[in-house]
């Protein structure tokens, strides 16, 4: 998985710390507020949405919301701080994959679809913030997820090769962006987008469970490989590293 890797960039909610348990609670307080009823296809709506076009994608679905952009960011930003700076942990054999990266010396970086203020509130209150030479938002580039740009914004920062980058991505929409940034992906598990664990691992390279995987080389490697010679693929999905070896 890291052969030849010069960077590894990780996504926060959900692939890094342990947090997108977090949000159906805010919308669900929040909609109640405001008497709002969620379309059918909302959390696929905003799947990767950066925090900017999320709140943009409630104005624009909600027009009874009688507030600006920078109200609903401050709102969603107020009823969350706490939670990330005291409930929010890494996701397991984080850490210590991170102290990893660094002997190596490979570089890292964050790219993510939330707010600034609570992507840095989060990396300090765990004490991380040292690891990373870049971190960036989706806020800060032209498109979110799936759109490559905010990992080719951490791979231009860090002065690296997309080619030599591996994502670490819990959604769908974050898998694309790592491979439409012509990244190597590695799917991370998390409760919330568990349902959709079979697509997550048809469009990913890897697949891990939590981070251990990685140290015990017991990670999954989901590409499809066809041969030039069959008509048919020759399917590689659920084979072990171990396996592979």
């Amino acid at each position: 998985m890291l052969e030849n890797k010069k960077a590894v960039i990780f996504d926060l909610d959900g692939s890094l710390v342990d947090s997108m348990w977090i949000w159906p609670a805010v919308d669900v307080e929040y909609m109640e507020k405001y008497h709002l009823t969620p379309p059918e296809s909302f959390n696929k709506d905003i799947e990767g949405m950066s925090y900017t076009e999320t709140a943009q994608y409630f104005l624009d679905t909600f027009p009874t919301l009688d507030c600006t952009l920078d109200d609903v960011r401050r709102e969603w930003t107020k009823m969350t701080m706490e939670l990330y700076t005291t409930r929010v942990p890494l996701k397991p054999g984080a850490g210590e994959f991170l102290e990893e990266m660094r002997s190596r010396g490979i570089l890292l970086g964050i790219a993510t679809s939330n707010a600034r203020e609570l992507v840095d509130a989060v990396l300090q209150a765990l004490h991380i913030e040292e690891y990373f030479s870049s971190v960036r938002t989706s806020c800060e580039v032209a498109a979110g997820k799936p759109a490559p740009d905010v990992y080719l914004k951490v791979a231009e920062d860090l002065k690296v090769n997309p080619l030599d980058c591996l994502v670490f991505e819990d959604v769908v929409k974050g898998i694309e962006a790592g491979k439409n940034a012509g990244m190597s992906v590695c799917a991370v598990d998390d409760e919330l987008s568990r349902p959709d664990e079979a697509e997550k691992k048809r469009k990913a390279d890897y697949f891990i469970r939590d981070y251990y995987d990685i140290k015990n080389h017991t990670y999954e490697i989901c590409k499809r490989y066809h041969s030039d010679c069959c008509a048919d693929s020759i399917g590689m999905e659920g084979k072990t590293a171990q396996a592979v070896r």
